[in-house]
């Protein structure tokens, strides 16, 4: 037992130096990994440590450095498996880099996201990685100096690196399927934001009915709050009130919620009414039958918003970079022509 296990106080570089025989600066490049040192002394050195129970005092690193190596993240819910995709695509490019990933839930919610912000600049983070809920928390950062990308939907008043998905052709695919297959009635279930991934989905929505020279019934339309304890019980209104033979859910939570409310009517996919989702979730293809769907890159998505952010902390004063990914229709066996009219 080293004076430092015996005294109770933290073990420091300067007591795994003395159990080796060597010099603080030595032991600070092998526990660091900066730095040339021996192996063989690299090897001890690390042992020491492990044996000696050391930890490196993260605080004191980001007080010297001025920064830190740990990159906030925050997305809009933990619960759903859309951000927990794009969280791993964020960790492992994050990884790769030598950066570690701090992920947070705002709900959605603007004084949580504020909340959360204001954290990872008290904690010196280099850089934010968010997806947006209104534009203050982006300018917040800018304007403290720390890196900001915005991933799935574009929020901010000043220029920022973003990526997002080409929303709009999403859900045109999507809708234009259903269209093609002689629908008529395509009802529209959709979140009651102003989000740019929502707008962006309605929008897809109408283009889809203009291209093929149908005009848009505002009444099969439903927006809902997030996550809205009455979703379901307005998607069944909806359903007795509009008879839609089809529906477009432009998210895997809605799509889940009128998946439930169809089998609890006794509404058989595609017989009855045909339904179509927005990301391709693991559910999705485990259901019978399984979910026609809007995939998204979902993991590539992380990956690219990290990218970007790297390369914003390498050089500050880049000229802000907007990436578009592309989607994909997914046709499965909850999609087929609309029941024919009963005679």
């Amino acid at each position: 037992m080293t004076a430092a296990g015996e005294q109770g106080r933290p073990v420091t570089v300067a007591d795994v130096a003395r159990e080796v025989g060597t010099s603080p600066s030595t032991a600070s490049r092998a526990l660091s990994g900066r730095g040339y040192v021996a192996a063989d002394l690299r090897e001890r050195l690390l042992a020491a440590a492990d044996r000696l129970g050391y930890v490196a005092n993260a605080s004191a690193q980001t007080l010297k450095q001025r920064t830190s190596r740990i990159v906030g993240v925050v997305v809009s819910d933990l619960g759903n498996p859309f951000y927990g995709g794009l969280a791993a695509g964020i960790e492992q490019t994050l990884r790769e880099a030598g950066y570690r990933m701090l992920l947070v839930g705002d709900n959605s919610e603007y004084v949580e996201e504020m909340a959360a912000v204001r954290t990872f600049l008290a904690m010196r983070a280099p850089g934010v990685i968010l997806t947006p809920v209104g534009q203050e928390a982006t300018g917040f950062l800018i304007r403290n100096g720390i890196a900001v990308v915005e991933v799935d939907r574009q929020m901010a008043d000043v220029a920022v690196d973003a990526v997002v998905l080409d929303n709009v052709r999403g859900a045109r695919d999507a809708v234009g399927h259903l269209l093609g297959l002689g629908h008529r009635r395509v009802a529209l279930l959709g979140v009651d934001t102003n989000w740019t991934s929502d707008a962006g989905r309605i929008e897809g929505y109408r283009f889809a009915h203009a291209t093929a020279g149908i005009t848009v019934n505002d009444g099969l339309i439903l927006r809902l709050g997030f996550h809205e304890p009455a979703a379901e019980k307005r998607i069944a209104r909806l359903l007795d009130e509009a008879a839609p033979t089809a529906i477009f859910a432009t998210n895997n939570l809605l799509a889940e919620q009128a998946w439930r409310v169809l089998r609890e009517r006794g509404l058989r996919l595609p017989r009855d009414v045909s339904l179509v989702g927005f990301d391709d979730v693991a559910w999705t293809a485990m259901v019978s039958p399984p979910i026609t769907v809007v995939a998204q890159p979902t993991t590539d998505l992380g990956r690219r918003a990290a990218a970007l952010l790297l390369q914003r902390i390498a050089d500050p004063d880049r000229t802000p970079t907007v990436e578009l990914l592309q989607p994909r229709l997914v046709v499965r066996g909850s999609s087929a022509p609309p029941p024919r009219p009963r005679r």
